[in-house]
């Protein structure tokens, strides 16, 4: 009988381990595994220009609303760039937070990102809520790879 009570015991263990390893990955809040600005982007991000941004909403074949955002990106500084990524912020009619997502603008290709250049972009979001206030979100430089 005591070993009977033992692994009882043992299993209940597991269940409440188990449910607070559940509840903390589904409650912790998410984590950006991008690392932050290095010390040198941050130096040279005031030399990333982002010109103007269009967005437009078109409805997929299968109802899902695909919203896309046009724009151009201006290296005036003075190095040869591999990729730039930015950060979008998505916000409310109140101004609260709804969305935050990472894109690269820039993406690494056989020719760099050189000084003086000018590049288009095109993204395109899926999953934006639809507490979303349809302005265009905040832009923020989330990294800079140099060649």
């Amino acid at each position: 009988m005591g070993s009977k009570n033992i692994l009882i015991y043992i299993f209940a263990a597991i269940v409440v381990l188990g449910g607070a390893a559940a509840a903390y990955l589904h409650f912790a809040p998410p984590r950006d595994n991008a690392a932050a600005l290095t010390p040198e982007a941050k130096a040279y991000v005031h030399n990333l220009k982002l010109g103007p941004a269009e967005m437009k909403a078109t409805d997929s074949y299968v109802n899902q609303t695909i919203t896309e955002m046009d724009g151009t990106i201006t290296n005036a500084g003075d190095r040869s760039i591999r990729s730039v990524e930015i950060y979008c912020f998505f916000y409310d009619a109140y101004g609260q937070l709804v969305l935050r997502e990472r894109a690269a603008i820039v993406k690494p290709a056989r020719v760099p990102f050189r000084p003086n250049d000018t590049r288009s972009y095109r993204l395109a979001f899926d999953d934006i809520p639809a507490s979303w206030n349809n302005h265009l979100p905040q832009l923020v430089i989330a990294g800079i790879a140099f060649e």
